[in-house]
């Protein structure tokens, strides 16, 4: 990774947020070049303030990951998500695009659906006085308009929000289109060989985790603790492998190697699937592990593609939605059984959680303060400089470019 400081001050005039509630003084050690840096305040990960801060502005104010596209997987299907500026409601288009409205019905504001669950219908209906919506958005029915002198369906469609889904996964901007463009052009090259829109979900599993949402990403991103706490995952793939991307902000990540003797990420390293057809001979003895800001984490695998969704509940308690996706004629196959690549994450996740929980604990001691980052946590030193950066005002896909260019 390249090594930059972004110790200098951020100009007023090109804030698009204003700065979160923390100790300005506290960011700029974070910020200081890798190597001399120390982590975010535990303030970050520990105050109510903070994490209200955050879910209006990282994850109200832009682009962020509502949902697997195979929540929706047909014309009709509609789910409703927090957006943390509220909540959207994502419906699949009879022309199989996914749509996305603020989840309030036109009349008296009320939700079209309750945040988390899921309907399938030709229309969608307000539960409160039946009005309803076409799959696109437009009033096509209110009870007891219709003689009413004046009244317009057309000017009462529901509220859009931008989305797009990309490689399978649906982004929504609940701020409704101050982030511009989907950040992630620099990422299309490393995810699009696994083609993930293509593979066919076959397990998920849901946690709710007793910790800050940040430090889940922080963990994610080394495998400086693998020694200690994954001894099953060592045995399948070297902890001090491979190398991490150039930063860009919006997202960061690297690359681990297997072992010799291993197929995939698997308690034995055997593959009950089988591999994925666009890898290169590279990409079948790699696993690609990658994270987009705020709240997805991505891990590519030589047979299977899994996926985190995070959603941040509290300052300490987050719930991961994890899913695993194979190859179709993996899946097709009668004897297939996910469980090879199930079971192998379930222990590790859980691993993960339990020592995640325990930072969190750590942090609220009111002795806690920001330690140093070891030369293998170089990529958390992409993510918190991130964070730092959003703290004092800057957009996330602002600062992507930005990066971008410098690299």
């Amino acid at each position: 990774m390249v090594s930059q400081d972004f110790s200098g001050p951020v100009n007023d005039t090109a804030r698009a947020f204003p700065p979160a509630p923390i100790d300005p003084a506290a960011l700029a050690t974070a910020l200081r070049p890798f190597g001399e840096s120390r982590m975010l305040p535990p303030a970050a990960y520990t105050s109510a303030a903070v994490f209200d801060w955050e879910r209006r502005h990282f994850f109200g104010g832009g682009w962020t990951c509502a949902a697997h596209g195979s929540r929706l997987p047909a014309a009709g299907d509609q789910l409703a998500v927090e957006t943390g500026n509220g909540g959207a409601l994502l419906v699949r288009g009879e022309d199989g695009q996914v749509r996305a409205f603020a989840n309030t019905c036109r009349h008296r504001g009320h939700q079209l659906l309750p945040c988390g669950s899921s309907a399938s219908a030709k229309a969608i209906v307000c539960p409160y006085h039946s009005w309803t919506y076409s799959l696109a958005g437009e009033l096509r029915g209110a009870p007891g308009y219709r003689e009413v002198p004046g009244f317009d369906t057309a000017a009462w469609p529901l509220v859009p929000l931008p989305a797009v889904e990309w490689h399978g996964l649906v982004f929504v901007d609940g701020s409704g289109g101050a982030a511009g463009p989907l950040p992630l052009a620099g990422l299309e090259s490393i995810v699009a060989p696994y083609e993930p829109e293509r593979l066919v979900v076959a397990a998920s599993h849901s946690y709710d985790a007793a910790v800050n949402w940040k430090i889940l990403t922080e963990n994610y991103h080394e495998c400086y603790h693998c020694p200690t706490i994954h001894p099953e995952l060592c045995s399948v793939s070297p902890p001090h492998s491979g190398e991490n991307y150039p930063a860009t902000g919006s997202w960061i990540g690297g690359w681990m190697s297997l072992r010799d003797d291993a197929a995939t990420m698997s308690l034995d390293g055997h593959s009950g699937g089988v591999p994925l057809r666009g890898l290169s001979a590279e990409g079948l003895r790699t696993v690609a592990y990658v994270g987009v800001f705020p709240n997805v984490l991505l891990s590519l695998h030589p047979d299977y593609v899994m996926t985190h969704i995070l959603t941040p509940v509290a300052a300490d308690l987050t719930r991961i939605d994890c899913s695993w996706a194979f190859a179709p004629e993996a899946v097709a196959d009668p004897s297939f059984d996910p469980a090879y690549a199930v079971d192998f994450w379930d222990l590790t996740n859980r691993q993960d959680w339990s020592a995640c929980e325990g930072v969190q604990r750590g942090l609220s001691s009111p002795f806690a303060s920001p330690g140093p980052l070891a030369h293998e946590e170089d990529a958390i030193y992409s993510f918190v400089t991130t964070v730092a950066r959003g703290y004092q005002g800057t957009r996330v896909a602002e600062l992507a470019a930005e990066t971008h260019q410098a690299l």
